[in-house]
């Protein structure tokens, strides 16, 4: 049972890792599910032989969440400031998941023609305001991704302390 706990763990670590740079799936909270799992059954120790604390999984559960609030906010702030309007964040967001298809080069350029497209096409911006829009919308969108797999890389390593 404690290695298939482990296992399972693990799996949520890595799923939650994926997740937080592929959009559809949820990411930091499942990563922390499987910290959830190790604390719940009880089957981890760190390298002090310490079981894994209350304390460690509430923070880990607000950092959670607070990495899921910015990772929404940030891309509109960024769209925001730059002169983006609504179209472009949805457009980014459309041109993300078509973008899949050719990961991670597909997902880039998809957000940022995405948000390009849609301003001018819906947003009625010119070129120059469309591109200003397109690179604040990319930026909010690298930014959050890179917040959210480096939540979701410590949340890994954490898994790995306390499954072995």
């Amino acid at each position: 049972m404690e290695t298939a706990i482990i296992i399972l763990a693990i799996l949520a670590g890595v799923i939650g890792l994926a997740g937080s740079i592929l959009p559809g799936l949820p990411g930091t909270p499942v990563s922390w599910v499987g910290m959830l799992l190790l604390y719940i059954w009880g089957t981890g120790t760190n390298g002090a032989g310490d079981p894994m604390s209350l304390t460690t999984l509430i923070v880990w559960g607000v950092v959670v969440v607070i990495v899921s609030v910015i990772d929404y906010v940030v891309p509109m702030y960024f769209t925001k400031l730059t002169g983006g309007s609504k179209y472009a964040e949805r457009g980014a967001m459309i041109g993300l998941v078509a973008g899949i298809i050719l990961t991670p080069i597909g997902m880039i350029l998809g957000s940022f023609l995405g948000a390009f497209l849609a301003e001018i096409y819906w947003g009625k911006k010119t070129g120059e305001e469309a591109l200003k829009a397109a690179v604040g919308s990319f930026l909010g969108f690298i930014t959050g991704t890179g917040i959210k797999t480096i939540a979701a890389c410590l949340i890994l390593w954490q898994i790995i302390v306390y499954a072995f």
